[in-house]
């Protein structure tokens, strides 16, 4: 009897084990999808935001437009060239929170837009939410949420 308790208490813990590594890898395979992405998005590239959007996209941006994969990416490949003196903008990801459920995950973080121009820098801050799902073993966003955060005010 104490065997077979034995035995049931080691098939239960690898099963958990198994699945907590899974679930971790993929966190990581999340985060990292997140990074190349927000890198490339930094400067329009077009090839990451195809890569990290689903064709079936739901995208609702932060001035409450609802749009999807084809507009987004339309407006993407129109852009024009940027130029040196342009602002530019770098993207990054803090506070980043990872809810899997099999082959479907909830990324929730905070998106950190900081703009240089001209030497003076301006940061603005997001809540964006997004939902992957995995196909043929690839992570791909679905559905994303964009929220403006209110500036902190002065003191």
């Amino acid at each position: 009897m104490k065997c077979r308790i034995a035995i049931l208490v080691l098939i239960v813990l690898s099963q958990t084990a198994i699945a907590y590594s899974q679930s971790s890898s993929d966190a990581v395979q999340l985060t990292g999808l997140l990074s190349v992405f927000l890198s490339g998005a930094s400067v329009n590239d077009a090839a990451v935001h195809d890569r990290f959007w689903a064709d079936d996209l739901i995208y609702t941006r932060s001035a409450g437009v609802r749009t999807n994969k084809a507009e987004l990416m339309k407006g993407v490949r129109s852009a024009p060239p940027r130029k040196a003196t342009d602002p530019k903008t770098v993207y990054t990801a803090e506070d980043i929170q990872i809810h899997q459920y099999g082959d479907t995950a909830v990324v929730a973080f905070r998106l950190v837009a900081t703009t240089t121009k001209q030497g003076a820098t301006e940061v603005s801050n997001y809540l964006n939410t997004g939902t992957f799902v995995k196909r043929r073993g690839e992570w791909r966003a679905v559905a994303w949420q964009s929220t403006v955060m209110a500036k902190p005010a002065p003191e």
